[in-house]
């Protein structure tokens, strides 16, 4: 108004200036713009004056230059919402923002200077038809993916860092039946399901007192007074891995994801996981309840110039005699492109009570009169060729 009666000079863009005040006042301040445009997935700030953002998994540094009070600030905003605090005697803190987004803070003298992370939760992902058309993986993988999940097998999605495995969940949990009754657990909030019977639920930190703290454990096993159809953990890190194969191992259909770099070594780590959970556990008990409770393992990929896709799915297929558990590939990459091997996986009586043939679905048919060259890993496994 001063500037319309000439007091001060006429505003350039009027409507940036209203979107920059809202901000301030209501939202993130400079960080609001990159909160709203669709095609950021990342923010990060490793100093006031050095902020990052991530498009399409490619990094990238932009022009914003904070103070040490104004991340501060934003910091005690975004956390004001959530009932959880971090101080000296809380250096780091894990929170969900309204909107979805997963907030993770560590401040001095932990970091140099106080570091935020603000990773957005993708809704433009919600099944496994868009992922095809994305080009993660191809029909056929989610065809038997998507049978997968209506039987209750029990998935493990595994892959790197930012290699897309909360998301492939998120869409993987879209096939689940109208009827079913799922409970989530998490560190903090980020599977965004659409399914009508649902319950989420997250870690509490402990309080000023160091009272009060609820663990994963603690929630797993609270999940099963719920009469859960179908049990998701978000991620597997530690002794809870413990208490879901128990679930598992008693008939509760279930998943997970858990950081590995493949599927032999995701097996591996979550053989390897339980024995935190005390003296008392013992790999002779760990790895036969692992081949017997998980069924299929995914592997994510976050390629060079941010492209994430599936790389491979297996089965397991029982103990290796070593103290691990065997793989039974039955999609794997076919000069660059998913394919099926022609394996099956073990489990075959839940799809042929539903009435899906997985023979016909999974086996590669030759041509009349022709023979093909073998697949990865069938004539490891003794699928005719």
């Amino acid at each position: 108004e001063r500037a319309l009666r000439g007091t001060l000079p006429v505003l350039a863009d009027e409507a940036g200036a209203q979107e920059a005040i809202v901000a301030t006042i209501t939202g993130y301040g400079p960080l609001q713009p990159y909160l709203d445009d669709p095609g950021v997935e990342e923010i990060w700030i490793n100093r006031p004056d050095r902020v990052f953002v991530a498009r399409g998994g490619v990094a990238e540094r932009v022009a914003v230059s904070l103070t040490a009070e104004q991340v501060r600030d934003l910091v005690e905003r975004m956390l004001q919402s959530t009932g959880r605090r971090v101080d000296h005697s809380m250096p780091f803190v894990d929170a969900s923002l309204p909107d979805g987004s997963r907030l993770h803070v560590a401040i001095a003298d932990v970091v140099r200077d106080w570091s935020v992370n603000i990773r957005k939760f993708n809704r433009s992902i919600r099944d496994l038809d868009t992922l095809v058309r994305l080009g993660a993986l191809p029909a056929l993988a989610a065809e038997f993916l998507r049978a997968s999940v209506a039987v209750g097998l029990n998935i493990l999605v595994c892959g790197a860092t930012q290699s897309g495995k909360t998301t492939l969940l998120n869409a993987l949990l879209s096939a689940v039946g109208p009827t079913e009754r799922i409970v989530t657990v998490e560190e903090t909030f980020e599977l965004d399901l659409d399914v009508e019977d649902v319950v989420a639920m997250q870690c509490r930190q402990p309080s000023l007192e160091g009272v009060g703290e609820i663990t994963l454990r603690r929630l797993i096993k609270e999940a099963l007074r719920m009469r859960p159809d179908r049990i998701i953990v978000g991620e597997v890190r530690e002794a809870e891995s413990l208490d879901l194969l128990i679930a598992l191992n008693a008939g509760l259909p279930g998943a997970c994801t858990l950081h590995a770099n493949g599927t032999a070594e995701a097996l591996a780590k979550l053989c390897t996981l339980p024995l935190l959970a005390g003296r008392n556990i013992s790999a002779d008990f760990i790895v036969p309840t692992v081949a017997r409770s998980v069924d299929l393992v995914i592997f994510c990929r976050m390629e060079a110039g941010g492209r994430r896709r599936i790389v491979e799915i297996s089965a397991t297929d029982g103990p290796d005699g070593r103290g691990g558990v065997m793989v039974r590939p039955l999609f794997c990459l076919v000069d660059g492109e998913l394919a099926a091997t022609g394996a099956l996986p073990g489990r075959l009586e839940p799809f042929r009570a539903r009435g899906i043939d997985l023979h016909a679905m999974l086996t590669p048919a030759a041509p009349a009169g022709e023979g093909r060259d073998a697949l990865p890993g069938e004539a490891e496994i003794g699928v005719p060729v």
